[in-house]
């Protein structure tokens, strides 16, 4: 079969026009009459606030202060979760949450008047660690419990398994948090069109659920919005939630006019999500002869101030709790835990990067106590064709591991080159 892409040189589309500086990226964008946006954010974790803008509305060039009490619709968002509030009304969950929106001529009153506005904290306690959040007696982030979601995977009887094996190995794993640090911060502009459509121009990855989210927040239907998707200067999943889409389109909706704002890097730092840090607790069993038993995980993310997609990191952490390995007993529990960090969300691998860290060093620890070489334990217990994984799909078709742990065995000197 010949393939029109597989194993030929295809040429992006968008790739000329980036490397020529041509693609237009939402800061390239200037329109007539333009105003200028920046976002006020909180300085505390875990805070109940009152904020005065009177002193900053005062400043020559200043056209309108944006808070909680301008949203025209739903002071909320969020993709699974509407726990994010499009400003902050009465507490502020992490560094980072948006109080204000500055609209004014340039950038720098904007600035200016940033400053200028008073926010009052009344710090209350924090919780920063996972596991602490999870217990009953933990500060709360939202509502009565941290907890916002619990995966349980079962396959035959753990219990029963360990106390057949040769060797049992039990670690504590920590992965840490991870920033994509996409080449373009956040930017956009927003205007109104003549029949009053509201028009956002942002780099994103969800334009039509920024669709969505910006039309309830402006209390207006869905085909009163539309999102543009200039070039984007990468985003490996963190545009996949609101950042500024909502603020300048109600900026634009209340002045009548084009409104542009563009973050820093700082400021990028803060406002979008990261990767989710996970505490990995594993317990492996195998018999004498390097064959797994037996297999115990507890996995808890930390989804930071908001939920985001921690449902479904999580939920993949637990599904992939296990590796590419045939181990005929498994439990396997993950939790997502808000605390006061920054928020954590999508992420290349989606849940599935972490737990590599936890099973892959277990295999060699068992490998050792075992004096078994790792490569041949491995392929002692991966799946193949005809095996079964942990969640019960049986492996039909197309699953070469074994020629890959090969290859790259014999690529880094592990086993002798044929």
């Amino acid at each position: 079969m010949k393939y029109r892409v597989i194993g030929e040189d295809v040429i992006r589309v968008d790739g000329l026009s980036k490397v020529t500086g041509k693609a237009v990226y939402p800061q390239d964008i200037y329109m007539d009459g333009m105003l200028y946006g920046k976002t006020l954010r909180s300085t505390k974790p875990h805070a109940f606030i009152r904020v005065d803008t009177t002193k900053a509305e005062k400043i020559e060039g200043v056209i309108k202060i944006l808070t909680y009490k301008d949203v025209p619709g739903k002071n909320y968002h969020g993709v699974v979760f509407k726990d994010h509030q499009v400003f902050c009304e009465k507490k502020v969950r992490r560094i980072g949450d948006p109080i204000a929106f500055v609209v004014a001529t340039t950038e720098k009153i904007a600035q200016i008047a940033l400053e200028a506005i008073d926010v009052q904290y009344e710090e209350i306690e924090a919780v920063f660690d996972p596991i602490e959040a999870m217990k009953e007696e933990s500060p709360k982030v939202h509502g009565e419990s941290n907890i916002i979601y619990h995966y349980k995977l079962r396959k035959g009887d753990v219990d029963k398994a360990f106390g057949q094996c040769e060797v049992i190995v039990e670690n504590e794993y920590i992965s840490s948090m991870v920033e994509h640090a996409f080449l373009q911060p956040e930017a956009g502009v927003a205007y109104t069109e003549d029949d009053g459509t509201i028009v956002v121009c942002v780099s994103t990855q969800y334009p039509h659920w920024d669709r969505l989210e910006v039309a309830e927040a402006l209390g207006v239907p869905e085909e009163k919005v539309k999102i543009i998707n200039p070039a984007v200067g990468g985003a490996f999943g963190g545009r996949e939630d609101i950042t500024l889409q909502i603020h300048l389109a109600i900026a634009t909706k209340l002045t009548g006019r084009p409104v542009k704002s563009v973050y820093s890097r700082n400021e990028s730092f803060i406002a979008h999500s990261k990767r989710h840090p996970m505490v990995m607790r594993y317990k492996t069993g195998a018999d004498k002869n390097g064959k797994l038993l037996a297999m115990e995980a507890t996995i808890v993310g930390d989804t930071g101030a908001y939920a985001s997609w921690a449902i479904n990191v999580l939920r993949k952490a637990g599904v992939h709790a296990c590796g590419p390995y045939e181990i005929p007993n498994v439990k396997v529990d993950s939790y997502a835990v808000y605390t006061n960090n920054p928020f954590c969300g999508a992420m290349r691998g989606f849940g599935a990067t972490q737990v590599p860290i936890a099973y892959e060093q277990q295999i060699d620890i068992l490998a050792e106590k075992l004096n078994i070489d790792p490569v041949e334990f491995r392929m002692k217990n991966i799946l193949k064709i005809g095996s079964k994984t942990a969640t019960g799909q049986l492996i039909t078709e197309s699953f070469p591991l074994n020629k890959c742990i090969e290859e790259v065995a014999r690529r880094i000197g592990l086993i002798d080159e044929k």
